[in-house]
């Protein structure tokens, strides 16, 4: 079972998600909580393995509670669940350390898979907010670095950040002038490195560090 934590400040939609997750197999709710602050404490007393979290909440809202449970409690995922899905709150959310962000349009059946995911260590993004980082990295401007994190090579860095920019293999082949083979060598070494398991979880690393086109 999948322990699970619901924050929100909404009292109707804090009871909602409670009753809509107890209809999810392999789900189970240990608590809910008003704000921030109240999802800080339940986490160090309840152990759940994902937070449900909302982010516009009064006394701590969302981002910083993100960001000190997952630092002060990291063997516990936080999924934001919000109406919000405009580009300050994903990319505040993730630089947080959020697993994942979904809006609440989404279905019993999405948030269920989302929070698997998130148990197990991956990033999942609803269509529109994944959509909406691609758009962020893809009109970053290049900038240069001294040090990349790591141990990335310049060339690593560059098609992280075509990855993260939403192309292809085939794509980066192209826009590189290299192989595809080559292309999947550098994401194979890519990943490795920075210690992430597939493209969703590339594009939070690359958006926590800063990378992108």
């Amino acid at each position: 079972m999948i322990k699970v934590l619901v924050a929100d400040d909404q009292q109707v939609m804090r009871e909602g998600l409670v009753a809509l997750l107890g209809m999810v197999d392999g789900i189970e709710v240990v608590g809910s909580a008003a704000n921030g602050e109240e999802a800080l404490a339940l986490t160090a007393t309840a152990g759940p393995d994902v937070v449900l979290m909302d982010l516009r909440m009064p006394v701590l809202d969302g981002v910083e509670a993100t960001r000190r449970i997952t630092r002060e409690h990291p063997g516990t995922a936080v999924l934001v669940l919000t109406t919000y899905a405009d580009d300050e709150s994903i990319v505040g959310a993730l630089k947080a350390g959020a697993k994942g962000y979904l809006t609440k349009d989404a279905g019993r059946m999405e948030i269920g898979a989302a929070l698997r995911s998130a148990a197990s260590g991956q990033s999942t993004f609803d269509a529109a907010v994944a959509q909406r980082l691609v758009d962020a990295l893809s009109s970053k401007p290049a900038r240069k670095r001294v040090e990349l994190p790591d141990g990335l090579t310049s060339r690593e860095a560059e098609v992280l950040g075509l990855v993260a920019g939403g192309l292809s293999n085939g794509e980066i082949a192209a826009e590189l002038f290299i192989g595809e083979a080559t292309v999947k060598t550098h994401i194979n070494n890519t990943f490795a490195k920075i210690g992430v398991r597939n493209r969703a979880e590339a594009v939070r690393y690359a958006l926590a560090h800063d990378l992108g086109l």
